[in-house]
């Protein structure tokens, strides 16, 4: 009887280990990689929207499609194929800023693909105030176009 126990006991733990590791999964193969994960546009002048084209290459065995591409913001806008990126083909993302407030900006772009699957995207820089005339004023010149007439 004793030998019995043993052996249960020693089958129950042999099992629950076996059960504990079919729960573990390996993570998913990352199957679509953004070359670019950030991108800086430094100074822009206000009022002059700026776009970049981020490149995303397929690295899996199968296609991946682009479901969706989410912004943090309605300031900022993507565009990018819905067709099927072949395996080691490469697509584009363009995210384009419409620089309409001033001052210094961080913007978040999410690229949903695969199902489940994200990646994530930063635009950055600051929008400056930009003159309202190309060139200041010069009230010498007109008085010596007056003259000269």
């Amino acid at each position: 009887m004793k030998k019995l126990f043993v052996f249960l006991s020693f089958f129950s733990v042999l099992m629950i280990g076996r059960a504990q590791q079919a729960t573990v999964q390996s993570p998913p193969i990352e199957s679509l990689e953004i070359t670019e994960r950030s991108f800086d546009f430094g100074k822009i002048p206000q009022g002059r929207p700026v776009t970049h084209a981020f490149t995303v290459v397929n690295k899996g065995k199968t296609p991946v499609s682009i479901e969706n591409v989410q912004t943090s913001c309605g300031c900022t806008t993507p565009q990018w194929s819905k067709e099927p990126i072949a395996p080691g083909a490469s697509a584009v993302v363009t995210v384009g800023y419409n620089a309409a407030s001033e001052g210094p900006f961080s913007k978040t772009v999410t690229v949903f693909y695969s199902g489940n699957q994200q990646k994530g995207i930063v635009i950055a820089g600051n929008v400056y105030r930009a003159p309202a005339t190309s060139a200041p004023l010069n009230a010498s010149i007109s008085l010596l176009k007056h003259i000269n007439q």
